[in-house]
Formats: structure tokens, sequence, C-alpha cells
């Protein structure tokens, strides 16, 4: 598998529940299942647009499916992406 970019992993992580697998920055290897996907995440509170910080795109922030909490991994330590549900 070629390496996905950020933009190529949130458009794929915003339509589908995916699994992950990732090395941590302690070395660990993570397989973990997470989406972008509006009608699996939690209501957030609207915030300001003064409040907008640019994207970092080397973190993408993800819904942990399992944990059921926000988690992030380094688009660079990604090993693999496997679409579970479309």
């Amino acid at each position: 598998m070629d390496k996905l970019d950020y933009n190529q992993l949130s458009s794929l992580l915003k339509n589908n529940i995916c699994e992950v697998t990732f090395t941590k920055v302690n070395g660990e290897v993570r397989v973990m299942p997470c989406t972008l996907l509006e009608s699996e995440l939690p209501v957030l509170v609207e915030k300001d647009a003064k409040d907008d910080k640019p994207v970092n795109q080397d973190v993408i922030s993800v819904w942990c499916m399992d944990k059921k909490q926000w988690r992030s991994f380094r688009v660079a330590n990604v090993q693999k992406v496997d679409v579970i549900h479309e």
C-alpha cells in the first residue's frame, strides 16, 4: 500500500469506519477502529470561528470506536488502513 497523506486519510475516515494500524510515539503498534463519519461522532459544542487553529497535517484526530473517545496519531506512522464499515 502506498502511504496515504493527510487529505486522503481524512477523506477515507469521513466516509467510513476504518481500522488504522500505526506506530505510537512510544514505539508500540496499535490497531484502532476509528472514524470521522459524522453519524458516529459525539455532539460537539459550537465554538467561535476565532478559536480555529491552523490544521496540523502531521497529526489526525479521530473518534476511536472501541474507547468512545477522541484519539490521534501521526500520519507518517500509519502502516495500514482497512475499511471495516462503509
